[in-house]
């Protein structure tokens, strides 16, 4: 008989909360991540050169985050104490200390967040959620054991996701290095006809049609 798959949680749904045990000691989250945007992302074990390669990466953005007011956490279903050990490991052998915390999390935990998949194997895979500073799914992705993830990607969307807030406005493919707008961003779409005859006049500079228009970042 085929596993039950997990109830993964959906894009605006509040993050689950979670009492966890991590590396920086007890953790209520998303409680105590209020007032931060935060990537908890979870990887398939400790001591493994994909996670290893994944954990110095996020550490060499940490300085980029912290810029964007977003805190990073990692998980996985291996015990404190092994995640403890990797990450002495990590800083007697490549140099690089870890500053984020490592939930150690457990079978119930990762299959709740939809992190155990029934044909994937008993670890976790990895999986990114990206939370607001109301506890929001913001974000997920899913990637399977054998690709690491692109950091750069998870900066750009943090970033991208703060601005859409901020100025009400959506973000193009590969912004700011859009093929067609560059960094400019998009204005939301009309929804009466008196505002879709008014567009051309309101961007100018900015118009393919009253459906697409496009304008610079706010100072």
């Amino acid at each position: 008989m085929e596993q039950e798959r997990p109830a993964m949680p959906l894009l605006g749904d509040k993050f689950p909360e979670l009492e966890v045990q991590t590396t920086h000691g007890p953790m209520n989250i998303p409680g105590d991540l209020k007032g931060s945007w935060f990537v908890l992302f979870s990887h398939p074990a400790d001591f493994t050169p994909v996670c290893t390669t994944e954990f110095v990466a996020f550490q060499k953005r940490y300085d980029d985050f912290k810029n964007l007011n977003c805190k990073l956490v990692g998980m996985s279903i291996d015990q404190v104490f092994s995640h403890i050990k990797w990450d002495e490991w990590i800083a007697e052998n490549l140099g690089v200390e870890i500053q984020f915390p490592i939930i150690a999390a457990n079978d119930t935990i990762a299959y709740k967040m939809g992190m155990l998949h029934p044909k994937s194997g008993s670890n976790t895979v990895r999986a990114v959620f990206v939370g607001d500073p109301e506890g929001k799914i913001r974000l997920i992705l899913y990637y399977p054991q054998e690709l690491g993830r692109n950091m750069d990607e998870i900066v750009r969307a943090v970033k991208a996701l703060q601005i859409s807030d901020q100025e009400g406005v959506a973000m193009p493919a590969n912004w700011p290095n859009n093929e067609l707008i560059q960094d400019r961003v998009i204005i939301p779409p009309c929804k009466d006809c008196k505002s879709a005859k008014e567009r051309k006049r309101q961007y100018p500079d900015g118009y393919y049609d009253w459906w697409f228009c496009h304008r610079t970042l706010k100072k």
